[in-house]
C-alpha cells in the first residue's frame, strides 16, 4: 500500500518576510539621508552662485566709476549687509552703488510678502584697499562677500565677516581683487 505524498508548501516563512522588511527599511533610511544631503548641497550651491552674482555686480560698479574707487571702501572691520544699516544713497554714484549693493546683500532683489529672501544666510560685503595708490602703480581693492554656510569647511584668511557666524568653519567667502590704474 502506498502512502499518499504530502505536497511541500511553497512560499515565504515569517522570518524571511521580516528580514526583507528590515533590509528595505535600511535602504529607505539611507535614501532619506541622501535626499537630505542633496538638499543641503543644493542650498550651498545656490548661496555660492548668489554671492558670485553680488560680487561681480560690485566689481562692475567700481570698474565703471574708477576715478572714485576710493569712495567704495567700507570702514575697517565693517561689513555691509546683515547686522549693519545700509549707507544712505547720497548724491554720488559711489554712495548710490553702496546703498544698492547693501540692499541686495539683504535680499531686496527677491521679496516674498514683506520679507526679503533673495540673498544668502547672513550676507555681508566688504571692500578694502590692499595696495595704496602711487604714481605709476595701480591701486588694488579687494571686494569680498561672506555668508553662513550649512556645513563646516576650511577657514579663510580674508577678514570680511570674520567671527560673525559663531563658528569660523561655517563662514563662506568669495573675493575678487580689482586693480585701478594710476589715473594721473
Amino acid at each position: 500500500m502506498s502512502r499518499p505524498r504530502i505536497k511541500s508548501v511553497a512560499g515565504f516563512s515569517m522570518i524571511e518576510v521580516l528580514i526583507t522588511i528590515v533590509i528595505l527599511m535600511f535602504g529607505l533610511l539611507a535614501l532619506a539621508g541622501l535626499q537630505g544631503r542633496a538638499m543641503t548641497t543644493q542650498m550651498e550651491s545656490y548661496q555660492r552662485s548668489q554671492a558670485l552674482i553680488l560680487l561681480k555686480d560690485m566689481v562692475d560698479r567700481i570698474s565703471a566709476n574708477r576715478k572714485n574707487a576710493a569712495a567704495y571702501e567700507t570702514a575697517s572691520g565693517t561689513a555691509l549687509g546683515t547686522g549693519a544699516a545700509c549707507p544712505a544713497a547720497g548724491a554720488t554714484t559711489a554712495s548710490k552703488d553702496l546703498n544698492e549693493w547693501c540692499n541686495a546683500l539683504l535680499g531686496a532683489a527677491e521679496v516674498q510678502g514683506t520679507s526679503n529672501i533673495g540673498a544668502m544666510i547672513g550676507a555681508r560685503g566688504c571692500i578694502t584697499r590692499t595696495v595704496a595708490p602711487a604714481t605709476g602703480v595701480a591701486s588694488q581693492y579687494l571686494v569680498a562677500v561672506a555668508w553662513q554656510g550649512l556645513n563646516s569647511t576650511a577657514t579663510s584668511t580674508i577678514t570680511c565677516g570674520q567671527n560673525l557666524y559663531g563658528n569660523e568653519s561655517l563662514r563662506r567667502l568669495v573675493a575678487i581683487p580689482v586693480n585701478i590704474a594710476d589715473l594721473l
